[in-house]
């Protein structure tokens, strides 16, 4: 499914090609601070199929303690964040959902990682398949 997102403010403007039905949900620390919420959704998309058509992000560099190495990409104006992907050739870019205009369209989340770090009073999803770290 071709969908188009951009941050906020508009600065920043993409197109992909997504699968609907493959959104996750991450509940680690490092989403929570980044998001500002207690969650992030993302939906995948491959590399060849991302197009930037507005603008140029603001690009973090972020280090994990095992040492992998992720983009996260977001407006330098409104500060909205836009995708993250692999530092080094991606092969696919995890686009923020919010961020989405057919993101309603998309379908619910099949997954969940660290849900160890999960707000003890945010309902567990049912049937979305859930990780306590990352598989």
């Amino acid at each position: 499914m071709k969908v188009q997102g951009q941050c906020h403010c508009g600065a920043i403007a993409y197109e992909a090609e997504v699968e609907p039905g493959t959104i996750s949900i991450c509940h680690c620390a490092d989403c929570q601070m980044q998001s500002g919420s207690v969650f992030r959704t993302n939906i995948p998309a491959p590399a060849d199929k991302f197009r930037l058509l507005k603008g140029i992000p603001k690009r973090y560099l972020k280090v994990a303690d095992s040492g992998t190495k992720r983009i996260h990409a977001f407006c330098d104006n409104c500060g909205g964040p836009v995708y993250a992907c692999a530092a080094d050739n991606p092969q696919t870019y995890s686009l923020r959902v919010g961020t989405l205009k057919q993101r309603y369209e998309l379908g619910p989340p099949v997954r969940q990682i660290w849900a160890k770090r999960r707000f003890s009073w945010l309902a567990p999803l049912g049937a979305v398949q859930t990780f306590d770290n990352q598989p």
